[in-house]
């Protein structure tokens, strides 16, 4: 009398299994470059856009461009060229040294533009005309600020 065959398994041999494939990322890594881009380019654009706006007593509307607000301004626009051309050296393959990270560059070049955006965004001069408001130009700079720190953030936390 022969013996009967074992059952098989219920589960497969797990070394035969093919590997799982690595989860995927919450956030693409490209997703750091991408805003630390826009973010650039928008921050010197932003500079010669409205920061403030207003009317004159006879009904003349004017704005005032971020330009011509001061060295803050100015400032603004150099740091989005900054992040521009750190953007571009990084894509021509020169890289900053260790010591350096790009993202703590990125990081401060971003929290430096928020400060400047903030300034201009508590103290409204009101040496333009009589009805000094706002324009949207400076909440726009205050946004690209803040989008370059994230793209910061996002850098450093690539592998």
């Amino acid at each position: 009398m022969q013996t009967p065959e074992p059952l098989p398994p219920l589960r497969p041999d797990p070394r035969l299994r093919p590997p799982r494939p690595a989860p995927a990322p919450l956030v693409p890594a490209a997703w750091g470059e991408r805003i630390a881009w826009v973010a650039g380019l928008v921050l010197v654009v932003s500079a010669f856009t409205d920061w403030y706006v207003g009317t004159e007593p006879d009904g003349l509307s004017l704005a005032v461009t971020g330009w011509h607000t001061g060295a803050l301004g100015k400032l603004v626009f150099f740091i989005g060229l900054a992040t521009l051309i750190l953007e571009a050296l990084r894509e021509a393959g020169i890289e900053l040294p260790a010591t350096l990270p790009e993202s703590l560059v990125l990081i401060g070049l971003g929290a430096l533009a928020t400060i400047f955006v903030l300034v201009r965004l508590l103290s409204v001069p009101d040496t333009y005309f009589a009805t000094t408001s706002r324009g949207v130009g400076l909440w726009i700079s205050l946004l690209s600020a803040i989008a370059l720190i994230v793209a910061g953030l996002l850098r450093a936390s690539e592998p």
